[in-house]
């Protein structure tokens, strides 16, 4: 047992040599827009400049999509709902959000980027991971690759980014957050694992609210815990994932950073003002189709399942999904669809909804469609939707 143990170790050890040696090659930025919606508000109308800006639409049941920093000194934070941020922050200014502009904004940022490079791998309007181990421009470092990118942020667009550099995707986005806002903070491949040592595990990409609470009863509430710990002994507690959290706490990421992803679901959702019954969702499913229609006009390939998420009074969440013999050629048609699948959704006449929404999900190529029959095997239940449109 001794003898296979340290045969083990002398692996885990050689393994992470090889891999961090690997890292090395690679030079990671990771650009974070600073409370960028609230930020594009600031700057397009100078009055609000230094005061405390919430975007949200005012209501019972809107939340917040963003919160400038003069606002989140009382508290305020995005997903809050509106209500909460109005009683802790009375004095914000409450806009509401102006999607076409912050998309127009964003487009700009990352023309800075092509500047740069083409490896660039969006994760929303307002951040984005870049590799930059060759760029374009002959700069000799990855931190002045990030300093020019934030300069030209701020001259051209008046706005502010934070960036991290590090070797890799995960350790480049904890760095930049490490000195929001309008910060830069670089990762060197020799400091990685002092620094993770006592960061919270709660940092660690996948590590929600019930898998930090599994990892706290196991003794286990920095990243430095998980150093301690061998190979073996994750994998017996966390199954694959153990694997997972021995790499990443020791700064092992192999992530490549994808340009141009393509889209595994496209969705929109609508919140009531007053909750309503089933036939009264109609009009919102069609405009909820024809924005999700819009959106998906831009991908390179073709869905070919639908789906309808209804949230309920009570907050209970339902999705059912179709996977039709032929895709809508519409908007009307993909509304025609969704509202088809009310037929098995069988909760009674009284039962009120607080929310719908409308989504495209399983987009293959064209040559990858397979021949679909109209065996209601083909229909499935859909646990969530996992990218929202704007």
């Amino acid at each position: 047992m001794a003898s296979g143990s340290s045969s083990r170790r002398r692996r885990d050890s050689s393994e992470m040599t090889a891999v961090s040696s690997n890292e090395q090659l690679r030079k990671i930025v990771h650009v974070d827009m600073d409370a960028f919606y609230a930020s594009v508000e600031q700057r397009d109308n100078p009055d609000l400049r230094g005061q405390p800006v919430v975007v949200a639409w005012k209501g019972p049941r809107s939340v917040v999509c963003a919160a400038s920093y003069e606002a989140r000194k009382f508290g305020v934070r995005s997903a809050m709902p509106a209500v909460t941020a109005e009683r802790l922050c009375p004095q914000a200014v409450f806009l509401p959000p102006d999607f076409t502009r912050y998309k127009a904004v964003s487009h700009a940022v990352r023309e800075i980027f092509r500047r740069h490079t083409d490896f660039i791998e969006p994760l929303s309007l307002d951040e984005a991971y870049l590799d930059v181990t060759e760029n374009k421009t002959g700069l000799p470092t990855a931190t002045r690759v990030a300093s020019s990118i934030r300069a030209q942020i701020w001259s051209e667009l008046n706005l502010t980014a934070s960036a991290g550099v590090a070797p890799n995707k995960f350790l480049a986005k904890i760095a930049s957050d490490w000195k929001k806002p309008n910060g830069l903070f670089v990762i060197q491949p020799h400091e990685v694992v002092n620094f993770l040592r006592d960061l919270p595990i709660g940092r660690v990409p996948g590590v929600g609210r019930v898998t930090e609470k599994h990892l706290h009863s196991a003794g286990i509430k920095t990243i430095g815990d998980v150093q301690a710990l061998e190979l073996a002994q994750l994998e017996e507690r966390f199954g694959r994932y153990g694997q997972r959290l021995y790499e990443l706490a020791r700064g092992i990421d192999h992530s490549p950073v994808v340009p141009n992803r393509v889209s595994k679901s496209i969705s929109a959702e609508d919140t009531f003002p007053t909750d309503l019954p089933l036939p009264e969702l109609q009009p919102a499913i069609h405009r909820l189709a024809e924005k999700v229609w819009n959106a998906s006009r831009g991908n390179a390939r073709q869905a070919r399942t639908i789906v309808l998420k209804l949230k309920t009074r009570e907050f209970t969440t339902l999705t059912r999904s179709l996977t039709p013999t032929e895709m809508p050629k519409s908007a009307d048609q993909l509304a025609e669809l969704a509202v088809s699948l009310f037929d098995r959704v069988d909760l009674g006449s009284s039962q009120l909804f607080r929310l719908a929404g409308v989504g495209l999900s399983n987009f293959q190529i064209e040559a990858e469609l397979p021949l679909l029959s109209s065996n209601p095997a083909t229909e499935s239940v859909i646990e969530e939707f996992t990218a929202m449109v704007d």
